[in-house]
């Protein structure tokens, strides 16, 4: 029932792949470029609908390979048809559960996933299972719980938010992953690991301020329905969350912070 659950909350709804299509790898998961090289092959797990597996190809070229996998049909559908002429670069449905197809890889990454698992040390060791001897886990994520406003936000998007967390608790999903990322890492026995902050500051001098600190409206008019369905909020309070925060960030709003962190090891 729990996992029926955990499922039902991550899957993205309607809308959601909006947010995804305007990340690229050097904006929003930059942490791989160190690794990244031409003939290099690696596994984006939990790839959307593709926008930064289709950078990483591009470096890894047309000698090295690229595999994005999604649960998502309609995501991979997406990067399927976006992306269908980037040499090296493959898109499937597949639950990385139960992926393997004999292939192990010099880059298995996975940006912004773990918090939709409820199992996130499983899959850390699943994903540890598909490197090669030499290979390197690079994992991004987020600790919700330190996000940071300037002002604070408006009561209506506090509401919002707090429900968002609880909601996500309740299925099983760690709010604050990125801050046990280094300890999972430890107890799969890998050594020299590497925690680099990846801070997400977006600013009113910023060109596109408004919309990225957007992002929790966005939240609210696509996961709000879902937050309602299961009565974490009404309706009207979703409703509000959404109309007084973008009235924040059109007049008092001066700055938001995700709190992100890329944790890595080699085998």
């Amino acid at each position: 029932m729990a996992d029926n659950i955990a499922t039902d909350r991550a899957r993205m709804p309607e809308g959601t792949q909006k947010v995804l299509d305007k990340r690229t790898l050097v904006a929003d998961n930059k942490n791989l470029l160190k690794y990244l090289q031409p003939g290099k092959h690696v596994l984006d797990v939990g790839c959307g609908s593709g926008s930064i597996t289709k950078g990483m190809a591009e470096i890894a070229g047309p000698g090295g390979k690229v595999t994005g996998i999604d649960p998502g049909e309609a995501l991979i559908a997406q990067a399927q048809a976006n992306y269908r002429d980037v040499p090296g670069l493959v898109f499937k449905v597949a639950d990385v559960h139960t992926f393997d197809e004999g292939e192990r890889y010099d880059i298995v990454t996975a940006a912004r996933v773990l918090q939709w698992l409820a199992n996130p040390l499983e899959v850390l060791q699943k994903m540890k299972g598909l490197l090669k001897e030499t290979g390197v886990l690079a994992i991004l994520d987020y600790n919700h719980e330190k996000i940071t406003w300037d002002p604070a936000p408006p009561p209506e998007m506090r509401r919002f938010y707090d429900a968002f967390l609880q909601w996500r608790k309740d299925a099983g999903f760690d709010n604050q992953v990125a801050d046990h990322l280094h300890d999972m890492f430890t107890a799969l026995g890998f050594s020299a690991i590497t925690t680099e902050p990846h801070l997400e500051l977006t600013q009113r001098s910023d060109a596109h301020f408004v919309s990225k600190a957007r992002i929790w409206a966005e939240v609210a008019e696509t996961r709000g329905h879902q937050l309602v369905k299961d009565n974490y909020i009404t309706e009207a309070e979703r409703q509000a969350a959404i109309i007084a925060y973008d009235a924040w960030l059109a007049n008092e709003g001066r700055g938001m912070q995700l709190y992100l962190l890329a944790v890595e090891a080699r085998l």
